[in-house]
This record gives structure tokens, sequence and C-alpha cells, in this order.
């Protein structure tokens, strides 16, 4: 009997051990040797060399890759779907940019995954697999040009092309950790080229090379070897970085170091784009989703990229319903529930906007400007990740990817080392057009760059010190929230939490000011309605504005001013006027402390010194309105 349970138990255990190998073998990705990023291997030879003297082709000894969206004569061009390969004929002619590449020396070796119909940013494809992101396999690549980046990031070819129309390319590029390049839109031909929403597609490139990222944009672009013009302004989007999921001075510090290296400290400034846009972008009040502009700090970034959202479903409906009503079970359940006709009506609205938004970067940028923003919310999603499919994460995402491809102009995926063992990078925009420009300075700085990463890395600060940053920032994240909740205290003593474990950091001390601002903005108006009571418990209500008119508006301003700071103020408007120093002392360019320190300094009475820091923050951003507005104000009342 013993013998019998003890034989039972044994086969219990092994059913059980062979189960859990069941499952990790089910859960293992298998190792692919191409890491799963091509759909058919392909091979285009360049013709012979021209004879000497002539210069040899311009991309000779490169290889390269192409999405499966661009036509190869004699190949059926799958578009990233079993269905479409199988109703749609092999192409009778070769897309124009590959011709130009073969042409110029380089050889094609193969067609590369894609997201179906190349909707998605994600990077997966039911019907090919998902390529195995070389930087992070267990992380998603990226898409919709997934292949062509994993291609790249694993070293089987020099560069490869992909299609970008509302992220296709930089997403990619971020995600493994290569330079992507999307040109200024309509530049590059996309004749052979299957269409995905022709008011946002480019052609871009991916190349872990700066070097022959330039050279094969010089080929495509048709660019002439002039000289260089050297970059003026790096416009750092401080709102921009501060959606971003990764420390935002951890993304900023490589680049600002880098720029004051080769350009100087000079030729730095911020920049809030979403209310810049905000005041040069009317047509986007019309996707602000019932938000006045200011009522959320990513409202105008946020309206944009609705815009880009509803333009991108309307055209590729437009090149393809047809054909997914013919196919619509073999296609997946995400892109046919997208394609409803909500908003046509406003479709040029949005066509306005486009206009206006390239407008408004262009004066932004002139020729010798960039603009300095996150490619990506984040790291990398884990592959089926909960956030692929969140609306909210997909949103935010877009909020990036928006700027370039609505306003059509050229950006660049720079990578900027790891964060939590996951890629990271930063992008640069330059104005529509200025794409030599771009590809110049990012050839230009991309080593100091990557420089400025190994030091970075080498500093290796010690365990708790890390798991002191990481609290921090986790307690200054729930500042914000606090903060936005208009939970003023909490927000301060979360702030001061921030504070005690990494006291390097000028955006805690300056959040921590702008709560203290806020608190005593709570009390003021607690005055208020404290004065307000007394006078109508005393039968003066209807007697206020004699007083008021007898007084004049100069000595309101002051009596209120001066009962504020008598009964509530002294401590709220010190203690900020504090921080933005202690903000400014490490990070002499955060504009917002100037303007925090301004606001306390006129509310404690010094007018002057409200005035330099409002002056100091036009002359960091000469686009600010409210240091504009304050300064204005502030010489009326005392001139």
């Amino acid at each position: 009997m013993a013998s019998s349970t003890a034989a039972n138990l044994w086969v219990l255990l092994g059913l059980g051990i062979a189960g859990v190998l069941l499952a990790a073998k089910r859960l293992k990705r298998p190792a692919r040797p191409d890491h799963g990023a091509f759909v058919s291997r392909l091979e285009l030879l360049p013709p012979p060399q021209p004879p000497p003297p002539q210069a040899r082709h311009p991309l000779t000894d490169l290889c390269f890759a192409i999405a499966d969206a661009f036509h190869v004569s004699g190949y059926i061009t799958s578009f990233g779907s079993l269905e479409w390969a199988k109703t749609h004929d092999a192409a009778t002619q070769t897309s124009l940019v590959v011709s130009t590449l073969v042409d110029g020396g380089a050889i094609c070796v193969g067609k590369t995954v894609i997201d179906e119909m190349a909707y998605s940013i994600h990077g997966e494809n039911k019907h090919f697999g998902t390529p195995t992101n070389p930087a992070a396999s267990d992380r998603v690549p990226g898409g919709c040009s997934s292949g062509s980046a994993v291609a790249v990031a694993g070293g089987m070819v020099d560069f490869a092309l992909g299609i970008d129309s509302i992220g296709g390319v930089r997403v990619p590029g971020g995600y493994c950790g290569v330079l992507a390049f999307r040109p200024s839109h309509a530049v590059i031909s996309n004749s052979g080229v299957i269409p995905v929403a022709p008011s946002l597609d480019t052609i871009g490139w991916f190349a872990k090379d700066p070097i022959v990222l330039r050279r094969v944009g010089h080929l495509l672009l048709k660019l002439s070897y002039t000289d260089i013009r050297l970059p003026r302004h790096f416009y750092i989007a401080d709102d921009c970085f501060e959606i971003s999921k990764i420390p935002a001075r951890r993304l900023t510090q490589v680049v600002t170091k880098s720029v004051e290296k080769l350009y100087g400290r000079q030729v730095l400034s911020h920049v809030n784009l979403g209310n810049y846009l905000a005041s040069k972008i009317p047509s986007l009040r019309n996707y602000s989703n019932g938000q006045k502009n200011g009522d959320s700090k990513f409202s105008s970034l946020q309206a944009l990229s609705s815009a880009m959202q509803l333009l991108h479903k309307h055209e590729f409906r437009d090149q393809h319903n047809e054909w997914i009503n013919s196919a619509k079970s073999a296609v997946d359940a995400s892109i046919v529930g997208n394609l409803s006709d909500d908003g046509d009506s406003t479709i040029n609205i949005v066509q306005d906007a486009r206009k206006e938004v390239r407008l408004a970067l262009n004066t932004l940028l002139k020729d010798d400007g960039i603009l300095v923003i996150p490619t990506a919310l984040g790291c990398p999603p884990k592959l089926n990740a909960r956030e692929l499919s969140s609306t909210s994460y997909n949103a935010e995402t877009l909020c990036l990817q928006s700027l370039s491809s609505m306003s059509g102009c050229c950006q660049v995926t720079v990578p900027i080392g790891t964060h939590d063992k996951c890629p990271i990078s930063v992008s640069f925009i330059a104005r529509h057009g200025g794409d030599r420009f771009l590809l110049d300075t990012t050839q230009a700085i991309y080593a100091t760059i990557q420089e400025q990463v190994e030091i970075l890395a080498k500093s290796n600060p010690s365990s708790k010190e890390a798991m002191n940053e990481e609290a921090a920032e986790a307690a200054k994240e729930k500042g914000n929230s606090a903060f936005k909740e208009k939970q003023w205290q909490k927000a301060i003593n979360l702030y001061t939490e921030a504070i005690k474990l990494n006291g390097k950091v000028a955006t805690y001390y300056s959040n921590r000011a702008a709560a203290f601002l806020e608190l005593a903005k709570y009390d003021l108006f607690s005055l208020c309605n404290f004065v307000s009571n007394l006078s109508l418990r005393a039968g003066m209500y209807e007697c206020l504005p004699f007083i008021f008119e007898e007084l004049g508006c100069m000595s309101v301003y002051l009596a209120l001013r001066l009962l504020m700071i008598i009964r509530f103020g002294p401590f709220s408007y010190r203690q900020a006027e504090t921080d933005c120093t202690s903000a400014i002392d490490i990070d002499p360019k955060i504009v917002k402390a100037y303007l925090r320190r301004g606001t306390a300094r006129e509310m404690l009475g010094y007018y002057k010194d409200a005035v330099d820091d409002f002056s100091h923050a036009l002359v960091l951003e000469p686009m600010n309105k409210t240091a504009g507005v304050a300064i204005n104000r502030l010489k009326k009342l005392f001139p």
C-alpha cells in the first residue's frame, strides 16, 4: 500500500514537472537567426562601377533591407498580411527609392516584417510573427517598420527602409536603439510604395552609423555636399519631457552637455511647446476634447494628436476600405473597428491644422534651430503588455509623434543609452525642408552624445543612491498627481520627500514652489470670502463698490496684497522664492523657476527683483507670454 502511494506521488511529481517544462517552452520565444526580421530574402545587385577617374557609386559596399510595403518587380508585396499577399499579384515595377539605392551602389538583401497594413506603432504581427528586439528581447520592437529596425539593430544590414505615417520609423528606431530618420513630407517620391495615409506618409530609414545615415540621405534627397551650417538654437521642449515615463533629467542631461561642449551654452533654451502651439494654431481648438487651453498642460499636443489620428483613419479608409470589406474576417479586429466615419465632416479643418503647425514650427526653428523632444513615452513596452492596448498610453505616445507627422518637418531618433536595461532615445526636429541641416547636425553631435552616455554610465551611482533617485522620482510623480487634483499641501509634502531623497534635481524645488504659490492663492481666495462675509454681516455690502471706487484700483491692489501677506502669505511666498532660488542654483536655465520666483517676489513687494526674474525668463524663452504679460503689468502699476 505504501509503495503504491509513493509510486502515485512520483507520477504526480513527474506530471507537475512536465507541465512546468511545457509551459516554459511555450512561453520562451524560440531563437531565430535573423530575429524574425525578414519576410523574404532577395538580392538586387548594383550596376558595375564607372571607370576611373569617375567616382565610385556613393553607397558602394553597403547592404540594405526594405519594409514589405515597397514593391520589387517579380515579388508580391504582402503589406504585413498573408491575406493581402494571397489577393494581390506580383509587382511589375520596383519602387523608385529602392532602384535609386541599388543604382547608387547598395545591395538589397530582403524584405522585412511590418505591422499588419502598416497600421500600428507597436511592431506586433500575427501573420509573420513579431520580430525579436535585439536590444531587449522581452520588449516589443516598435512599428510599423519593426523588421527594418531589427535588421539594423541586429547587424544584418547597414541600413534599412521603412514607412512612417504616425511614427512607423521613429518609434522602432527608439525601441531598438538605432538612428532613425523621417525626412520632410513629400521630399522623397512614394512611387512604388503602398500608401497608408498620403498626407502623413514618408519613406524613412534606419542605420547604426550616422555617416551611413547621412550618405543614404544625401542620395535619396539629392543633396549637394556644401558647407555645413551650424545650429544656433536647441529648444528643449520641457512639457514634452514632463510626460515621459523616464526622468526628464536622464533624457536631457546627455543632450545639454553635448550641445554645451560643441556649440556653447548660449544656444540652449527651453520652450513650452503646448503653450506655443496653442497660441499659433487656432484650428486645434476643434480637437481639444472639451478642454480649454490651460486646463491641461498637454491639451494642445493632445488636440494635435487627435487631429492626426482622424486624418490617419480617414485617409487609410479611403485607400483600403474596399479591400478590407472583402477580406474582413482576415483583418485584425483592431483595424476594422477603428474605421468609422466619425469626424469626416471636419477633415478640412484638419488640413488647415497641418498648414498652421508647419508654419508655427518653421517660424520657431527657422533655418538653424533644433527642437528636442523624447522619441517615445518611455521604455519599450513588454511583449503582450496591457499598455499596448491602453487608449491613454497610445494617445500620449502619439502626442509626441504628431509634431512631425502633422507639420511635415524632418525628425531623427537619436539613441542615448539605456534605462532599466532598455534602449532610450531623444528626437531632433528641424523645419520642413531642413533635412540636410538635420543630417549634418546629427553626424556632428552623435559621437559627443555617445561619449556623454559613457560618462553617465561610468558615474555608476551606488545602489542606495540609485534607489533614492528612483524613490524621489516616484514621490515627484505622486506630487504631480496631487497638484493636478488641487491638493496643494499634499503635493508640498510629496515634493519635500523627493527633495530629501535627492536634493540635486531642480524640478523638485520648482514644483514645490508652484504648490506653495497655489496654496497662497487659495488662501487669498479664502481671505476675499472672509472680507465679503464681514461686509455682509456689517450691512456694508452695498457700499463696497463705492469704497473701491474711492480708493482706486492701485490702493485696492495694495490693500488686498497687504492683507493677504499679513494674514496668510509670508511663509508660502518666501518658501516659494527660496525653492526657486535653489532650483536656479542647480539649473540656471529652468524657465519655470524664474517665472515662479518672479510671482513670489511680486506678491512680497520686491517689484524690481520680480521684473528681473520675468525678464530673465524671456531671455531664455523669448516667446513666453506669461513673462511678457507680467512685465507689462508691473510696469503699468509701478512705472
